[in-house]
Parts: C-alpha cells; structure tokens; sequence
C-alpha cells in the first residue's frame, strides 16, 4: 500500500516564507528566487520551476499589493500601464516557455539575473 503524502510540507513552506520576505521587502524578487531554489534544493525539472515560479508569484505579488494599496505607496496610473503591457508580455513568454529546451531556460535565466544584478549594484 502507498504511503498517502502529507499536503503540509515543512520545507517547501519555509522556502515560501523564504521568497514571501524578500518580495515583501523589496517590492519583488521572491518568484525570481525561487526558481534556483526549486531546481537546485527541490531538484524540479527546469521548465516545472519556472512555471510554478510563475503561479507563486501571483500570490506573493497579491499579498504584499494589498499592503502597499493600503498604506498609499503605489501608483495607479503607471500600475495600469505597466500592467497592460506586463499581460502581453506574460502571454507571450509563457508560450515560448514550452517551446524551449532546459539548458537554454538555464542559461538565459542567469544572463537576466547578471544583468540585473549589475543593474542593482552598479
């Protein structure tokens, strides 16, 4: 008989309150985080981390939305212009996501992720 898995997993709820933090705390981060976590602590399949990565993110992003609405420190009007384009661009890249191989996921993730970096520090 199949032992029946727990829908609990302590783990995978700390590596959620893990990234939950740092997005709260800067304003984004947590889903991009998540990503190597995924693929090198919980050792899911490339394309699988990017998607789930994908579906947290609308989590994190309501929760702490939901703060900055209530405390006033947004702007509704570059929200809706950004949001309009950040659609287009979520249809767009969630249909080349199943079109290509794991090794480039891999590659062009880290490039993105240097690139910001560099951004960030310099």
């Amino acid at each position: 008989m199949k032992k029946q898995s727990s829908p609990f997993n302590l783990k995978n709820s700390i590596i959620g309150l893990f990234t939950g933090f740092i997005n709260g705390v800067f304003g984004s981060g947590g889903g991009t985080l998540l990503v190597p976590i995924l693929n090198n602590i919980l050792e899911v399949e490339e394309h699988k981390s990017h998607a789930t990565a994908l579906a947290v993110i609308i989590f994190l992003s309501t929760t702490s939305s939901i703060i900055y609405i209530s405390k006033g420190t947004f702007d509704m009007n570059l929200t809706a212009q950004a949001a309009f384009g950040s659609i287009i661009g979520g249809i767009i890249g969630a249909k080349l996501l199943c079109k290509v191989n794991g090794k480039f996921l891999r590659i062009g993730f880290g490039i993105v992720m240097i690139i910001a970096a560099c951004r960030m520090v310099f």
